[in-house]
């Protein structure tokens, strides 16, 4: 069977794996197609649509934790098990893995210091929204690892893509439109650095799952960008037509 093992690692002949690549791409997929359709996950600035729906239908949303906690139960975990990765025998093996796991670890850490110092959360968060993020970016973290371990004794792709790679306070509730920086061209300027992120965990690992993964992030993402334009546009009469969801001029 052709294989572009150039560019990526063979599969390897996991079960876990394969799967994982499967299930992680199509279910973060649907869930962009999801956000596209107004089907929001309740957390962020969705939090207040998705608890009015539940309101109107008679629901309680089940157990909720304040915005902050919630998102670290979000990112925590899969931070502990990016650097816990160090420090399990024989888990990261040579440059490429230690490149892997390193990213993974500061990427998690950089989003649980937000959470801590920088951003601000104006509703609570549902228990079972932060534990299926949370079980998501685990999982995740986990398993490109893990398909990094596998890779270890496979010759090396022979485009190494790395080489291209270069660089009011919690009392205030109120939503404004965001400015400065990337947010005078479109909405969602992290969710750009989120999936550019994951796509360079996607090059330094060159497996299939890193490379599922990311796609799926992207596919989800760009749904939550279009969601939350959207939403600026029904909260904000002024918001400026110029600025896009994700790409600065083009989408």
């Amino acid at each position: 069977m052709w294989w572009p093992s150039s560019l990526l690692y063979p599969p390897p002949a996991s079960a876990f794996v394969t799967a994982m690549s499967v299930v992680s791409f199509a279910s973060l997929a649907s869930a962009g197609l999801s956000e596209l359709r107004g089907q929001h996950m309740a957390y962020s600035k969705f939090w207040h649509v998705v608890s009015g729906q539940q309101q109107k239908k008679g629901g309680t949303g089940g157990a909720q934790l304040p915005g902050r906690d919630g998102m670290l139960v979000a990112y925590a975990p899969a931070l502990v098990a990016a650097a816990a990765s160090f420090v399990v025998p024989g888990a990261v093996e040579g440059l490429r893995a230690e490149l892997l796991a390193a990213a993974l670890a500061v990427h998690f850490l950089k989003r649980v210091l937000e959470v801590l110092f920088i951003h601000r959360y104006s509703g609570n968060m549902p228990l079972n929204t932060a534990l299926t993020i949370s079980s998501s970016y685990l999982l995740s973290a986990i398993t490109m690892i893990y398909a990094q371990h596998l890779a270890v004794e496979l010759p090396d792709p022979s485009t190494y893509l790395l080489s291209q790679l270069r660089k009011g306070g919690d009392d205030d509730k109120g939503y404004k439109i965001p400015k400065g920086g990337l947010f005078e061209f479109v909405t969602c300027p992290h969710y750009l650095f989120e999936i550019t992120g994951f796509f360079g965990f996607a090059m330094i690992s060159q497996t299939v799952y890193a490379l599922a993964m990311a796609s799926g992030t992207a596919a989800y993402l760009v749904g939550r960008s279009f969601a939350t334009r959207r939403w600026y546009e029904s909260k904000f009469e002024e918001f400026p037509a110029s600025i896009k969801a994700l790409v600065p001029y083009i989408l």
